[in-house]
């Protein structure tokens, strides 16, 4: 993280410039809100964006994160005018320690994140939408990696894509610059869900009724470990995953799941 938990530990108090925050029964929701630019990501809103997941990661009372955009486009990408002349702004929140890629914030969150993709995602979009553990569509978004377009090539994308799809297939998105459909990603592993434009809220809201049903200790754990696995070797994996199970045991979460489950009860998590 690039913000320490005592850093982050409440949101600016004016508010940020380029987001729209609001926390609401655990479900913590955070809004793009440049549309007059087609949320394309400049440095200060790219700074808004690691202090609200940091926030997000920190903070307990946060069980699910779900991540959306005004306007007409979810995200343009990278502001490629302002990140090579800079914008100049004074931020909003303090400076981070290091540069910002959102690749790595969306994975170091380590709670349920639900994109709710209401238009066209481009380029460094795919960063945000690849990141999120639910990519919920209107069948009207559509997603493009125009940067060969431009002499560029999507180089962060594509390590997020390899994770979801085939590497023949994150390839060619990137080479091809080709324009998926919502029912086009679903395919290919980029969007979970698939709903009629009139009924994008109220799948948002389906989907985050049933994660809060269910620990978001063991979520948060599970989320974790997922990402610990990477950097270790397969010899050490099984050893690691059974520690993770003495731990999680020990929580809780866990003591109230198994209370409830003997007692033929609901749970009561946090």
């Amino acid at each position: 993280m690039l913000y320490t938990a005592e850093q982050a530990d409440s949101l600016p108090a004016g508010g940020f410039r380029y987001l729209l925050t609001s926390l609401n029964d655990h479900v913590f929701a955070i809004t793009l809100n440049r549309p007059q630019k087609k949320n394309a990501l400049h440095p200060s809103m790219l700074t808004e964006l690691a202090f609200a997941l940091a926030y997000a990661h920190y903070k307990s009372d946060v069980w699910l994160v779900v991540l959306a955009a005004e306007g007409d486009t979810f995200c343009a990408g990278m502001d490629l005018k302002s990140l090579s002349q800079g914008d100049g702004e004074n931020t909003t929140v303090p400076a981070p320690t290091g540069p910002v890629r959102l690749g790595e914030l969306m994975t170091e969150l380590h709670k349920p994140c639900i994109a709710r993709v209401q238009g066209p995602v481009y380029a460094g979009g795919f960063l945000l939408v690849g990141g999120s553990t639910y990519v919920v569509a209107s069948e009207v978004a559509t997603f493009s990696l125009p940067e060969v377009k431009r002499g560029l090539f999507p180089f962060q994308v594509l390590a997020v894509l390899l994770e979801i799809m085939s590497a023949r297939t994150a390839l060619d998105l990137c080479l091809r610059a080709q324009t998926l459909t919502a029912n086009d990603a679903k395919a290919v592993g980029l969007v979970t869900h698939v709903v009629p434009v009139g009924e994008l809220d109220n799948a948002v809201a389906d989907l985050v009724a049933e994660l809060k049903r269910y620990s978001p200790t063991a979520m948060q754990f599970g989320l974790r470990a997922f990402q610990q696995l990477k950097s270790l070797p397969s010899s050490e994996q099984q050893a690691f995953l059974y520690e993770q199970f003495q731990q999680l045991q020990q929580t809780p979460d866990a003591k109230e799941g198994m209370a409830a489950f003997l007692e033929k009860r609901l749970p009561k998590w946090g």
